[in-house]
């Protein structure tokens, strides 16, 4: 069945298929997860079969799948799941996007609803063959859960709007979603090899202009480690983060896909984690997350609740 899986998986990326197979390194003890069973996991991806919704959990292949299906928390990815983008790391299929949907964002809240979430967090594809980057669409699904959910707090991790005018950004800042994501994903060095149709600082600047659209918007941003990366690079990062006015931060282990995609350098070890959030901690996030297990939704609805505390006491 495992091997099954990851043939499977391999198959979804034709535009990897001249690469030369790179070997998945067996995990360490501390990253090892059980696999997704119980009632709240069957319950979620029942409510997401039944309003056809595409979940980065799934898409992405996330360890943590089990553990927030349980508990009715999964991470919405709209605007299909196919992406323009071909990044090394990422296990979401490249390729040539159908049409929006334009009854998807409606279809979300519908799931938001039913699954009575206090916090929920919505991702997407990137869509360069849109004029916008499909920043309409997100914030149609914002407006939606706002509707149907008025209690939700709402999280958006949105693509970087490269090739889009600066009206892209302001469309998603102007339906006040409670927390603006833009993942760095690497330090600028790997960004030719790991995210080779993206730009390091047009995604700090995107996170730089979120915060002089609305100054009391929290922006979030994060980086995967173990894909090749020093030390050094990794707390230059933070610094760049700050700079940029970021509030929160995530820090997590890349784990390799399939063997088409980047190879796994090396296992980060929870000492090592632990000391990247006391540096961060000590650059001035309001919030860090930073284990081996760490993705940018897991556990996003708590750490949001942090988040607004630790504002409330520095402005206290």
């Amino acid at each position: 069945m495992a091997d099954r899986n990851l043939k499977d998986r391999a198959e979804r990326h034709p535009e990897k298929a001249h690469k030369s197979d790179t070997p998945i390194l067996r995990k360490p003890s501390w990253i090892r997860v059980k696999a997704p069973t119980g009632e709240g996991y069957k319950k979620t991806r029942g409510i997401m079969r039944e309003n056809r919704l595409v979940t980065v959990c799934e898409e992405a292949g996330c360890p943590n799948v089990g553990e927030c299906w349980n508990q009715g928390h999964a991470t919405m990815m709209i605007m299909g799941e196919i992406c323009t983008r071909g990044c090394t790391f990422c296990n979401v299929a490249t390729g040539r996007p159908e049409s929006l949907d334009l009854f998807e964002p409606a279809r979300v809240a519908v799931a938001v609803e039913k699954l009575g979430l206090n916090h929920v967090v919505v991702t997407s594809v990137d869509r360069d063959d849109l004029d916008d980057g499909g920043a309409e669409h997100i914030a149609r699904t914002i407006k939606a859960i706002r509707r149907k959910s008025p209690k939700t707090t709402i999280e958006v991790l949105t693509p970087d709007f490269l090739k889009c005018g600066p009206e892209a950004l302001e469309t998603v800042v102007e339906a006040r979603p409670d927390v603006f994501n833009h993942n760095l994903e690497t330090v600028p060095g790997l960004y030719p090899e790991v995210r080779p149709g993206a730009r390091y600082f047009h995604s700090l600047r995107l996170l730089q202009r979120v915060k002089e659209l609305d100054a009391t918007m929290f922006t979030k941003s994060g980086i995967m480690v173990g894909l090749g990366e020093d030390r050094q690079a990794v707390t230059q990062v933070m610094d760049d983060m700050r700079a940029a006015d970021v509030d929160f931060l995530t820090v997590g282990q890349y784990l390799q896909p399939t063997p088409k995609h980047h190879a796994v350098e090396r296992f980060v070890s929870p000492d090592e984690f632990a000391a990247y959030e006391k540096a961060a901690y000590g650059k001035g996030f309001l919030m860090v997350s930073a284990t081996p297990l760490t993705r940018s939704s897991y556990h996003a609805g708590d750490d949001f609740e942090k988040l607004r505390a630790a504002r409330l006491r520095n402005q206290g």
